[in-house]
């Protein structure tokens, strides 16, 4: 299938989805996990075709990847010890049928398919067995195995300037006609501002002038003054879930960082720039999270906080731009700030990319 975003589908059954997986419960090393078994047999509009994907464990980059889709379906973090990183859930679309077709319907080939696995059949418990990385040694510690840890495997590099992609971006309904335009102007005037030809500071300038006589977005591209491995400042205001707050200016957040764009290990990423001085509410005090790298739960000392409807836009980014992926960006509580809760109206924006650093505090 050929999906595009807003198209309609349902997931197949629990033994129809377990028919197209190996025994380590994954089809096309992605991964099926556990808590997706609650979608089966339920509809979904097609968020994004997700033809492409953001890689985090690996020096940042993008990926092509094929027959995938992303629903708006998100993980809960049941099956790997309490994740709240709430990733968006990748779909191939072997799992998936337009709701066009009758219930129970089978799409074509799909008997076929049985026939194959049929030796190699995969159960259940063979989709939570793999969750985790096997070790003969029951004191090594857990490594975990989702489908953020095996994005390296699903797909293959893919270079910024392979102008197929974003002729898919439109053509698939991820990304509209302005949207587009704006990006590639964009991505344009960053080419020069990091020529290295001594005109950055002017031409980054000359855009926050010029954006400014609209309202838009300053030069997102900026680092703090810190010097990077010295002490960033830090704030609690102990945020809890429904609690209506604030992001500071983008000058304020600057001053809190250092020259790697890091607080305490945690990095302000350029796409976090257009919800600077806008109202949300807390989604999530994110306490843990699997490090995408290794597969460990990391436990923070320091909790971060998830905004509600703050997500992955990639608009900034070099190598990742329209990535449909929508991660949660991560947020310093003293990048925030409370506001009074008498307003019913929380401002609502597209989302963009943040890249957790190491967190270790």
């Amino acid at each position: 299938m050929k999906l595009k975003a807003g198209d309609w589908v349902e997931v197949k059954s629990k033994d129809e989805i377990l028919a197209t997986l190996d025994k380590h419960g994954q089809f096309e090393k992605l991964p099926f996990m556990p808590q997706m078994f609650q979608y089966c047999e339920k509809r979904f509009p097609v968020y994004k075709r997700a033809h492409k994907t953001c890689d985090t464990v690996n020096p940042v980059r993008s990926l092509r990847i094929q027959n995938t889709v992303h629903l708006e379906t998100r993980c809960d973090g049941e099956a790997y010890g309490g994740c709240q990183a709430a990733c968006l859930i990748f779909w191939k679309t072997a799992w998936l049928k337009p709701v066009r077709e009758q219930r129970g319907a089978s799409q074509v080939g799909y008997e076929d398919h049985i026939v194959r696995r049929q030796e190699e059949f995969c159960t259940e418990a063979d989709v939570w067995r793999g969750t985790c990385a096997q070790s003969e040694n029951e004191n090594v510690e857990v490594r975990y195995v989702c489908q953020a840890t095996q994005v390296p495997h699903i797909g293959h590099y893919l270079p910024w300037w392979d102008i197929r992609q974003y002729v898919e971006d439109y053509l698939s309904g991820n990304v509209g006609i302005m949207r587009m335009l704006k990006g590639g102007l964009f991505a344009t005037y960053a080419s020069l501002v990091q020529a290295g030809i001594g005109l950055g500071p002017f031409l980054s300038w000359v855009y926050d002038i010029v954006q400014g006589l609209w309202g838009g977005i300053p030069w997102p591209r900026r680092s703090g003054k810190i010097p990077a491995g010295q002490p960033t400042p830090t704030h609690t205001l102990n945020l809890q879930p429904g609690e209506l707050i604030r992001v500071k200016s983008y000058k304020d957040i600057l001053a809190t960082l250092d020259t790697d764009a890091k607080n305490r290990g945690l990095m302000w990423d350029r796409d976090m720039v257009p919800f600077c001085d806008g109202a949300y509410r807390v989604k999530t005090r994110l306490t843990r999270f699997v490090d995408e790298k290794s597969g460990r739960l990391i436990v923070m000392k320091t909790p971060a906080i998830i905004l509600e409807e703050v997500w992955c836009g990639s608009r900034y980014s070099d190598c990742r731009m329209y990535c449909p992926r929508s991660i949660y960006p991560w947020w310093r509580e003293i990048w925030l700030e409370w506001i009074p809760d008498h307003s019913s109206d929380a401002q609502s924006n597209e989302g963009v990319v943040c890249k957790p650093g190491k967190e270790t505090e």
